[in-house]
């Protein structure tokens, strides 16, 4: 692996064209998909309510570029009244050692999800919210996803460089295993992506990204 980037010589070695020439597609691609998507999320929303009382939409803090907070937005997938209280995950972090863990346990079900949950989950409808993200500006259609600062404080100097780019609604480790593949799996191809970035990897991507949501390989 190359030297850690920091935020400067990432932003040389990028280019300002091509960061204008992301944030354009990201512009266009999210209008268009959100015009389409349109009507699904209208469905979404009604059978979200239908089912359990409360807002459609789940909204949390994430960490964007920069270590700078942002809202994202997700269709809820809980139920606003749990029938139990599962405990708070602990993460631990031992700094230079590999994190192979894996965040999310694919053998569990949680009570807590409703039915139509477990549906836009699997089929990762949950996050067609995030197209309003993308339009917003404070994600990209193509990047790392964007994790909570419960994690992303406990970086260290490596894993920071996941911060350097705006978080993606799909990125290279997505379409790389998803929820299959370790943490440790999972920040290595992110830091692949993060020193290979380029217009062509993104296509590659968005085109992988369509293969996978149509199969549910790895969805959760």
């Amino acid at each position: 692996m190359e030297r850690s980037l920091d935020s400067q010589s990432y932003e040389r070695k990028a280019g300002a064209l091509t960061g204008f020439i992301k944030r354009i597609m990201d512009i266009l691609l999210s209008l268009i998909g959100i015009v389409l998507a349109s009507p699904i999320m209208l469905i979404v929303a009604i059978c979200i309510k239908s089912e359990d009382k409360g807002p459609a939409l789940f909204i949390q803090t994430r960490t964007g570029k920069n270590d700078q907070p942002f809202s994202i937005y997700k269709f809820r997938s809980m139920k606003t009244a749990p029938n139990q209280v599962r405990p708070a995950r602990q993460y631990e972090w031992e700094g230079g050692v590999p994190d192979d863990f894996v965040f999310k346990q694919t053998d569990e079900v949680d009570p807590n999800v409703t039915k139509v949950g477990a549906f836009i989950r699997k089929t990762s409808l949950d996050e067609l919210p995030q197209l309003f993200n993308v339009l917003l500006g404070n994600m990209s259609m193509i990047g790392p996803r964007p994790e909570i600062p419960a994690i992303t404080t406990h970086y260290n100097a490596q894993q920071k460089q996941r911060l350097l780019v705006k978080p993606g609604i799909t990125g290279w480790a997505q379409v790389n295993g998803r929820s299959d593949v370790t943490n440790g799996e999972k920040m290595a191809m992110d830091y692949y992506y993060i020193q290979n970035q380029s217009m062509a990897l993104d296509m590659t991507i968005l085109w992988k990204t369509i293969q996978v949501v149509l199969t549910s390989k790895g969805a959760v």
